[in-house]
């Protein structure tokens, strides 16, 4: 995979960085960052919208009725998702299952029809879903009111979905407006009358070691009149709510207005507890279809730190990119033409060790196998990234993005079995069928496990998230029926071929001078992860946002430009330590230049340890594994292409500057 940064001439005399290259990055950056905060001009692909009139204009291509369907409860404070299902809410008798993508059905989607029915443009107030009664003697109705309980005081969130956009709740913050594509059940008042989440926000609730439930909507659904010509026939742009909690005392009667209803720690009388919703219809001039999922935007109002992050991430390029330039341009390319112009050449620094420089280093079945992987991961999320800036992996298309990253893994063994097999014949390995075997079970195999553990744990806890053995089967089908055979048949042809060295190795390996403590590798790989990871840092704090706290990610614009300037930064990182190692006679560079770049991904892990103690509030020793058992999955692709990178940039560089010397 190439890049726009840092170019080389195909001469070795006239090595040269292309630093006009970058100019195009910043002019990509600007046109991906447009795309994002620009979304009127195009929608998703493949989606078409729905036609909505009133119930006496209804027709075949024109529905009256409105939708809302439920996804599965989330929290911050607990890594555990559930069903609608699993609490004891209103039940809808007719219940429907929308089909599920793979992405949802590994992600723990979970979206299933409700009991809450609208018509088009019909104000509807105060209207009755259902009553659920607990009776303090009955186990059943104890044990349900107790998971809703701890479900509000851990915070879980409902997810509703109307017209397949997310309803929208709005609430004012010291800060300002803050909108959420999610509401919580309730919320908690403690023994100490501290007011606890949603309880912050409403000061009637004020009863110290109390439970408020959310059991009441106010829900305002905005439409678009597409045409004057159809004045009857609209699209829904936007749904938001206001949850409210109310007594409801007379159940015949109801007015939504009152005390709010309270739950007690301790159940020790029979309680009713009665949801309602209102619901009304605005008709918005301004906002079309094409452009709906703008006012989800309000609740992200970040543009300006990812711009500040792109240009962090610029200036770093652009030093490393400004060092690179300085030893091509100046010390090595003066380097070659004064060796080879001298008639008794007399060697010193790197290339003093050019019979050595290629000599095949240890455990070079399980390097290639790395490298196999790593091109693996790293066309993938190239593939990815790259259709997700095009709306084609938008969040409205639920699932599509695990879903084209797993198909795309499984699909590009070919790749990663040609290139493991082919590093390996380069360094003189013999026994490629093991070589494939190691590339196409190793690194999966790891993930699997992982993932089985950690879907063992969801299945004990109940959690929606766990997969059924039959998708464990499908996927055990995937990996051993289509990804194990193309990288075999990559391996086949790979074994084949080998990479050409320019200079020869000599039968005794040359003795490497005491190194300092400079140019020792530990030192090298530790300082050659810190760049990288200045790159992304601020992008990977969105990120873990969107996973962690259940948050909306769609700046896939900035995300793949931070993708781009973290292949070049890892690639000129790694070529210049690897440059000052062989100018201290040392030619172990194989793994150095593996792990220089590869360490990036300890610094994430790093990161994320830190992220998980200081900003999330996870509780539970279950949810607290599930945490770690996901980031070292995420940790290990990140070092895989990571370093797969470094590696590549290294061999080149190193190829081209001892192909450039005369050798005697």
């Amino acid at each position: 995979m190439g890049t726009h940064g840092f170019r080389v001439g195909t001469n070795p005399c006239r090595l040269r960085l292309a630093l006009p290259g970058l100019r195009w990055l910043l002019a990509l950056g600007l046109l991906l960052g447009l795309q994002v905060t620009r979304s009127a001009a195009f929608y998703l692909p493949g989606l078409a919208p729905v036609n909505f009139c009133e119930e006496a204009q209804e027709t075949a291509t024109c529905k009256s009725s409105v939708a809302l369907f439920v996804n599965r409860l989330d929290s911050a404070e607990s890594v555990l998702p559930y069903e609608y299902n699993t609490f004891d809410f209103c039940q809808d008798c007719e219940k429907r299952n929308p089909s599920e993508n793979l992405g949802q059905v590994l992600f723990g989607d979970r979206i299933t029809s409700s009991p809450y029915k609208f018509s088009f443009n019909k104000t509807e107030t105060c209207k009755k879903v259902c009553v659920k009664s607990y009776d303090s003697e009955n186990d059943d109705h104890k044990r349900k009111l107790a998971f809703l309980k701890k479900g509000i005081q851990l915070n879980y969130q409902h997810h509703w979905i109307i017209d397949n956009m997310p309803v929208i709740w709005c609430h004012i913050i010291e800060d300002g407006k803050y909108c959420t594509p999610g509401f919580p059940i309730g919320c908690f008042i403690t023994k100490n009358d501290e007011a606890k989440d949603a309880c912050a926000i409403h000061p009637e609730f004020n009863k110290s070691n109390t439970f408020y439930l959310f059991n009441h909507v106010d829900i305002i659904i905005t439409y678009h009149k597409e045409s004057e010509r159809n004045r009857g026939i609209a699209r829904l742009v936007a749904a938001r709510l206001d949850p409210q909690s109310y007594k409801h005392s007379d159940e015949n009667h109801l007015t939504c207005s009152g005390p709010p209803m309270e739950i007690p720690r301790e159940h020790t009388e029979n309680l009713r507890v009665t949801y309602t919703y209102s619901v009304r219809f605005e008709e918005n001039k301004s906002i079309k279809w094409a452009s709906r999922w703008d006012y989800i935007l309000e609740s992200m109002p970040h543009t300006n730190i990812q711009w500040f992050g792109i240009m962090n991430s610029f200036v770093i390029a652009l030093f490393l990119s400004g060092l690179v330039a300085m030893i091509l341009l100046r010390t090595l390319h003066k380097d070659i033409i004064s060796y080879n112009q001298q008639e008794i050449q007399e060697d010193f620094g790197w290339k003093l060790i050019h019979a050595d420089v290629f000599r095949p280093p240890r455990s070079r079945m399980l390097l290639s196998a790395f490298l196999g992987q790593g091109i693996q991961v790293l066309i993938m999320t190239f593939i990815t990234l790259f259709l997700a800036c095009f709306g084609f992996l938008c969040p409205a298309n639920r699932g599509a993005l695990m879903t084209c990253a797993v198909v795309l893994w499984v699909l590009l063994g070919t790749p990663a079995g040609y290139v493991s097999a082919r590093m390996y014949n380069t360094l003189k390995g013999v026994n490629w069928k093991s070589n494939f075997l190691l590339t196409a079970l190793l690194c999966p195999g790891v993930v699997f496990v992982d993932f089985f553990f950690i879907n063992l744990i969801l299945w004990v806890e109940g959690s929606s998230a766990a997969i059924s053995f039959g998708t464990l089967l499908g996927i055990l089908v995937m990996w051993f029926g289509i990804s194990v055979p193309l990288t075999f048949l990559g391996a086949y042809f790979g074994s084949k071929k080998k990479c050409k060295c320019p200079v020869d190795t000599n039968r005794i390996p040359r003795h490497i001078p005491q190194q300092s403590f400079f140019t020792k590798p530990f030192f090298g790989i530790i300082i050659g992860g810190v760049l990288p990871f200045g790159c992304i840092f601020i992008q990977l704090f969105f990120i873990l946002n969107s996973i962690w706290s259940h948050q909306m990610y769609f700046m896939f614009g900035f995300l793949f430009l931070v993708f781009i300037i973290l292949l070049i930064t890892c690639s000129e990182a790694t070529v210049l330590l690897c440059y000052f190692h062989l100018c201290a006679e040392d030619y172990h560079w194989w793994w150095r230049a593996f792990l220089t770049s590869g360490f990036t991904a300890v610094y994430l892990f790093i990161y994320a340890v830190y992220y998980f103690f200081i900003k999330l509030q996870i509780t539970g020793i279950a949810s607290s594994i599930l945490y770690f058992g996901y980031t070292m999955v995420l940790v290990l692709i990140f070092f895989l292409f990571t370093g797969t990178i470094g590696f590549f940039s290294c061999f080149w560089f190193i190829t081209k500057i001892y192909g450039a010397v005369k050798v005697n």
